[in-house]
Order: C-alpha cells, then structure tokens, then sequence
C-alpha cells in the first residue's frame, strides 16, 4: 500500500492536527511521485479562454440555426399535445412564449376560416353569438406572426328550425 494510503495516528505526526477536510500539497506531491513541493501547487495553464468569441461564420450557420429552432418548436408542440399534466403544458406554453410563439385561443372571436379551423358547431338562438367562437378543441400556435398551427373551434351557429 502506497504511504498516502496508510493512516497514522494523529500523536505520531501533530497532536494538534486536525482534519479540515483540505488536502495538503505534501499529500498530493507524494500521490503525484513527487518528492516535495516548496512552493505548494503550480500553476496551470487556463483551460479555455475566458472570452468566448462567435463560432457563427455565415449565413449557412444562421439558417441551420434558424431550421434547428424550428425542429425545437415543433418537438414541443408535439409533447404539449401529448402532456397529460396541466404544469407540464403551462410551462412548455411559457418556455414558447418566451421565444415568440404564442398560443391561440380564440374563445369569443368571430370565426375566421383564414387563420381558424372549424372543428364542429354549436347550435345558438342568440343572434349576436352566431359566427363567434365557442371554444377551442386544439390549440394553436403562431411564431410571431406566422401560423404553425392553426386552432380547431367550435362555432356558434344559428339554431335551425
């Protein structure tokens, strides 16, 4: 057994040794192979730089980064789909939001087929709800300004007779 290895009793070296929980350069010199060390550790070279500089180079780094953000949103949108937890989808909502994708739900809007997908209908005497947004089904999702995903709604429809 090698003789960092070995315990001695504290009386034989310093009774007022104490363990500190440090590790003293004599004890790394010798687990090292090393004789001594007067000076205690040396110093060594940095392992990076400590300014990080851009590794983007051109336009070709951009739209990889550009496609790989949309692979990311779309990973997303497919495990909101499929979360069965109420906080899992509140917070992968906030974490999209953050980067510009936002929600859509249109409860209460007028219908638009342009940007809405009608999922079913719902019958109404109300003449001032005919055409609004009942509820959203599926919700769905914008990247600033553009639609990734347009939302399922049921509309309100007059009652037939």
């Amino acid at each position: 057994m090698g003789a960092w290895l070995r315990k001695k009793a504290v009386d034989e070296e310093n009774p007022d040794d104490v363990p500190t929980g440090q590790i003293s350069a004599a004890i790394i010199a010798e687990a090292d192979g090393e004789t001594s060390r007067s000076e205690g550790t040396t110093e060594v070279e940095a392992a990076s730089k400590p300014d990080v500089e851009s590794t983007t180079t051109g336009p070709a780094d951009l739209e990889q980064a550009l496609a790989d953000r949309q692979a990311l949103i779309q990973m997303c949108l497919y495990a909101l789909d499929r979360a069965r937890s109420g906080g899992v989808v509140e917070r992968l909502e906030h974490g999209l939001a953050a980067i510009g994708v936002r929600a859509l739900r249109p409860d209460g809007e007028r219908f638009d087929p342009a940007v809405h997908e009608a999922g079913g209908a719902v019958a109404t005497e109300d003449p001032a709800l005919e055409g609004l947004v009942a509820e959203t089904e599926v919700v769905g999702f914008a990247d600033h300004d553009r639609v990734l995903r347009a939302p399922i709604v049921i509309v309100y429809a007059k009652k037939a007779q």
